[in-house]
């Protein structure tokens, strides 16, 4: 058995194992003359491994590509003969990308931005880490893309900021960015729980972002800031350090910032790159004491400063006999270890390069098959040098070839913020604008681009969009500016862009017949543009909301093929907008509504066809899901939507399919750093929706394929844009796991099918029967198993959940209306299944937090002589009874007198009448003139006291039922 790969949590000499009948039967078959050998065998059943591996998947969203570089971690070149691969992080995953034939793997282990990449000497293994809380890093073989070793809680305090791999693999140093500094080394092949050794920086230090170790000496390793560079060694799990004080006194000389440094070829010596186009030269301190004392070698002081150039050096490393430095130029120089200068390279037009990687394979030797250029030299010597990546600041990466010195574009990403990224809707293209002004149009099934442009300097793209067809392409700008683009070109549509907004364009859309191109920015107004007489004109502009427009989307009237035009903002309000009736300069509304009472809305879009009637499906920020009848805008139904840290952000609908009589259809969904799945008809089941994490941060942006088989994702200022692979077999087995009919909805109560809960809800529900037929009654009880719907809000506030007005209002219209398409009846009547899938779309998330009650003191409040926030009693009482959903003087003072304990029977009842005006007086004596938050929320309420209890209360996801009870 020869040894190809490593499995998981093994040293880096142990790997899963290939047959040797497999390799002697295939090198049995090499011509001599070929020149191929059995080590190149091995090679290309790794790759075979390494391709297998990349594919297989088995979730419901699988990232297949990920577009997009990070540009402040380096890019490390993993040559295997002459094959292209190149190592480099995107967001929260490491890319191994194979240029040679269009294929990435994708290292996927982390859920926080990487920070730092650290490789082997023979490019074997690769270390990743992140700056989360977790700290996380994870070492992998690159022969089979698996994760061997993962080490957590690194530096718990900032995570990760620098981080480097011994020439043999078998140690890792990483340095943390908390306050006080942590430089660890870790045996990572071994066992051994936590760091070898550690120590901890003064405070005084800046912030240490390099560091490395001696390529001969694994004991030794420096670290370096701007301002500083710190020297290390390690002997008996000690650590010590020193940093020699060097200042523009010491040689006379301005010496800079510092970038990066670099053990010399020569024994002993360092060397440190600068801002001013200097090089440091530090040596070890040649003293009595120390000069047989290899202990203390990191005792070491500046002696020599170089001026190289008058430009800022970025990249300072070697490889063989070279030196070598990169600068804010793009230029590229080789020193021998003299620093005399041998060759370089000034013609690239790279920009400022900001690392450079060295192929782990030597270069070939001279002959007269070889064309190296000539070193800078009397001697004029060939200049051999090992094949190179190097990376810029603005996400190009080059792979230049030592042998006739040949640059090759790997790639060019954008080098800023990325939130606009849209799907043709015919094509398997992909469209992505970013701050940097770079429009790129990409093929994501060949994963070539297909065209590009670059708009001028400060002209940041926010959003696009294509057209029905797939034609056009709406391009808006950061500085309010409007291009309507041909698809295919890229070129104008229109002689000038439009800019009538002053601020960012932030969603754009053409109605389904390209007559009409509407915009919103950022100062919650809407433009419309009209196409007319074979030109686009300018329409008109409205600022119907008060607070930022969320959505905008086109729809088809549903008796007519006339657009229609609405906007949903922050402001709770649903506005339609008159298209027909619209002139110049004239933008008119049809109709403003207000949907929402207290949660505010996130997004919009349009329900897909699979019922008779149509559809508008909302999400808000309390985790709900609403559809609305596309025509009178009536609450048809609310469902309880994915709870996966934050709101749903925005949804587009996946293109359905139909299955017979049942059609399935999905919604495609992002919250703040996740991106989802949804089945589709929406019911409240949340085995039904899934999400992964896609990006490290956030998500900005989401774009869905004209065929439904991938999802896009935009990571707006990681500047990548991930692909997604839609799987729904997958998706469907594990809806099916959760179980069917009431069974996922009983997962969702405190209990279960056998818990307190539902034996009160049965209870109630038989009980509700009771008082519908008048509970003093001596007739003879009619037992069912349905109640009228006019006893459902008596019901749910039984259980502990107080809906408002509003709220009994739409739950009342969606029993009633749920078979009137069908049927052309009411529903007058509810079972216990039924109402048990009301009550958990309906009632709140998360439950009543004594935040929120805090912050209503914060904002209808002030601050007393103790500093506390509080409201006066008189103010309190005409609020409840003339603010929102207004209360009666008898309802105020019944709700008061129950909760104090002044009402034994806990409220009116049909046996006992309320006295309103004793309460009323109870109240007056009971209640203090100045209502505090502690008092109200912990006395009137009954919230715990502690603060750990509202702690562990804010954050758990328990039921309304239990946080009110």
């Amino acid at each position: 058995m020869r040894i190809i790969s490593a499995p998981a949590r093994l040293r880096p000499d142990i790997a899963f194992c290939v047959p040797n009948a497999l390799i002697n039967d295939l090198c049995s078959c090499i011509d001599p003359m070929s020149g191929l050998d059995s080590s190149m065998v091995e090679t290309s059943i790794c790759d075979t491994v390494f391709e297998e591996n990349s594919y297989i998947k088995q979730n419901s969203l699988n990232l297949v590509w990920s577009f997009g570089i990070n540009h402040d971690t380096p890019v490390h070149a993993l040559h295997i003969d002459n094959r292209r691969l190149i190592l480099y992080a995107s967001s929260h995953t490491a890319v191994m990308n194979n240029f040679s034939i269009t294929r990435q793997h994708l290292l996927q282990g982390h859920c926080s931005p990487l920070s730092c990449i650290a490789v082997s000497g023979n490019r074997r293994w690769v270390a990743t880490a992140d700056q989360s809380s977790e700290s996380l890093v994870i070492v992998w073989d690159t022969f089979s893309g698996i994760p061997v070793q993962t080490l957590f809680d690194c530096h718990p305090e900032g995570g990760v900021g620098a981080m480097a791999m011994t020439e043999d693999a078998k140690y890792l140093a990483t340095v943390g960015t908390g306050a006080v500094q942590r430089v660890s080394i870790w045996a990572w092949t071994s066992e051994v729980k936590g760091p070898v050794c550690s120590v901890d920086l003064s405070p005084a230090f800046s912030l240490q972002t390099f560091v490395l170790f001696n390529p001969e000496d694994n004991t030794e390793l420096l670290s370096n800031s701007k301002t500083e560079v710190v020297f290390y060694t390690w002997k008996n799990n000690q650590l010590e350090f020193a940093s020699p004080i060097l200042t523009d006194e010491t040689f006379n000389k301005t010496v800079g910032l510092y970038s990066q440094s670099v053990f010399h070829l020569t024994p002993s010596q360092v060397l440190s790159a600068t801002s001013a186009g200097n090089l440091v030269i530090w040596d070890t301190v040649q003293t009595p004491q120390l000069q047989f004392d290899a202990a203390k070698s990191y005792k070491k002081k500046a002696l020599k400063l170089m001026k190289l150039q008058n430009d800022s050096i970025t990249v300072v490393t070697v490889s063989d006999r070279y030196i070598v430095t990169c600068d804010v130029k793009g230029c590229i120089k080789f020193y021998d270890e003299q620093l005399c200068l041998l060759n370089w390279y000034s013609n690239f037009n790279l920009g400022p390069i900001s690392s450079i990687s060295f192929s782990s394979q030597p270069a070939l030797k001279a002959d007269e098959k070889t064309s190296y250029p000539s070193e800078s030299t009397i001697n004029a010597q060939q200049f051999i040098v090992r094949n190179f990546v190097v990376a810029t600041v603005d996400a190009t990466v080059a792979h230049v070839t030592g042998d006739g010195c040949k640059l090759e574009v790997l790639l060019q990403e954008h080098g800023a913020a990325v939130h606009a990224i849209a799907c043709s809707p015919t094509q398997p293209l992909i469209c992505m604008g970013s701050y940097s002004g770079l429009l790129k149009v990409w093929d994501y099934e060949k994963k070539e681009p297909v065209c590009s442009r670059l708009f001028g300097t400060g002209n940041y793209i926010q959003c696009v969009t294509y057209n029905k067809t797939g034609t056009l392409l709406g391009v808006g700008l950061t500085d309010g500016c409007v291009s309507i683009l041909d698809a295919i070109s890229l070129n104008d549509e229109c002689l000038e862009p439009f800019q009538y907004a002053r601020d960012a364009v932030t969603q754009i859309a053409f109605s389904h017949d390209s007559t009409y191109l509407a915009t919103i920015d950022s100062k919650t107004t809407v433009t419309v543009f009209l196409f007319k007489d074979k030109s686009w004109n300018y329409l008109g502009r409205q600022n119907a909301h008060f607070k930022p427009i969320q959505n905008l989307m086109f729809g088809i009237y549903l008796d007519s093929n006339l657009p229609r035009l609405l906007s949903l903002g922050e402001d709770r309000v649903l506005v339609e907008y008159d298209l027909a009736h619209s002139t110049e300069d004239d933008l008119q509304v049809l109709s403003s509504e207000r949907i929402e009472q207290s949660a505010v809305p996130t997004c919009m879009a349009w329900y897909p066809p699979i019922s008779k009637e149509s559809f508008m499906i909302t999400a808000n920020n309390q985790y709900k899901l609403k559809l609305y009848n596309a025509t009178t805008k009536m609450c048809r139904k609310t469902v309880l939507g994915p709870i996966y840290g934050s709101p749903v952000k925005k949804i587009e609908v996946l293109p359905f399919s139909s299955d017979g009589e049942v059609k399935k259809c999905y919604l495609a969904y992002i919250t703040d750093n996740k991106v989802g799945l949804q089945t589709v008809p929406l019911d409240g089941n949340p085995h039904k929706s899934c999400a992964v994490i896609c990006h490290g941060t956030t998500v900005s942006n989401i774009a869905c394929s004209y065929d439904g088989s991938y999802i896009f994702t935009a990571g707006g200022d990681d500047c990548t844009v991930h692909m997604w692979k839609v799987d729904l077999m997958a998706h469907e087995a594990v809806t099916a796991l959760g179980g069917e009919d009431l069974t996922p909805f009983y997962g969702l109560l405190e209990g279960g099918r056998d818990g307190e809960l539902f034996q009160e809800m049965e209870n109630y529900f038989y009980y509700s029967q009771l008082r519908f037929q008048n509970v003093s009654s001596m007739e003879t009880r009619e037992v069912s198993t349905h109640i009228p719907i006019q006893e459902i809000p008596f019901v749910m506030r039984a259980l502990g959940f107080y809906p408002t007005e509003k709220e009994i209002e739409d739950i009342l219209n969606e029993v009633k209306f749920s078979q009137y398409v069908d049927t052309g009846k009411y529903v007058t009547h509810i079972d216990l299944g039924e109402f048990i899938k009301l009550y958990i779309n309906y009632r709140p998330a998360f439950g009543i937090t004594a935040s929120e009650l805090q912050h209503t003191f914060d904002v209808l409040g002030y601050d007393n002589e103790n500093g506390e926030k509080a409201i006066n009693l008189g103010k309190l009482l005409q609020l409840l009874q003339n603010g929102g959903e207004c209360m009666a003087e008898e309802e105020v003072a019944e709700c008061l007198s129950t909760l104090l304990g002044l009402n034994p029977e806990g409220g009116s009842s049909e046996l006992i009448s309320f006295d309103a005006k004793n309460a009323a007086a109870l109240l007056a004596q009971e209640l203090p003139q100045e209502i505090t938050s502690k008092l109200f929320i912990n006395e009137i309420l009954g919230f715990p006291q502690s603060p750990t209890c509202v702690e562990e209360m804010n954050n758990s996801t328990t039921s309304s039922t239990e946080i009110q009870t």
